[in-house]
């Protein structure tokens, strides 16, 4: 199992970087998030709801009702211009970040 902090750290990131790919719904995002980390990461409602609702304000990411094929609302989040270049930052961080930590960890190695 991970760290919590870990994962904390990084969740707005992973959410952007889902929804770069087509507008998803929550349910939906939690399973993407599940089956591509092979089951290592399992959101909660409590996790990932704030988590949306922190990018929504401060304009990173849409939210838009619509109609499942169940017919029930669901709510469709996109990424925006500004969540984008909020990635790209976010991308270019982690690659420095785990650059460095592996400069560490894995100095021993070689």
């Amino acid at each position: 199992m991970y760290h919590k902090e870990l994962l904390k750290g990084n969740t707005e990131t992973l959410l952007l970087f889902l929804l770069t790919e087509k507008p998803m719904y929550g349910y939906q995002i939690v399973k993407e998030i599940e089956n591509r980390s092979q089951g290592y990461f399992q959101f909660k409602e409590g996790t990932l709801y704030p988590a949306l609702h922190r990018l929504a304000k401060a304009g990173w990411v849409d939210g838009i009702w619509g109609e499942a094929s169940t017919g029930a609302p669901r709510r469709y989040y996109s990424i925006t211009a500004k969540g984008e270049g909020v990635l790209k930052e976010r991308l270019q961080e982690w690659e420095r970040f785990s650059s460095a930590v592996n400069s560490i960890m894995l100095a021993e190695a070689q």
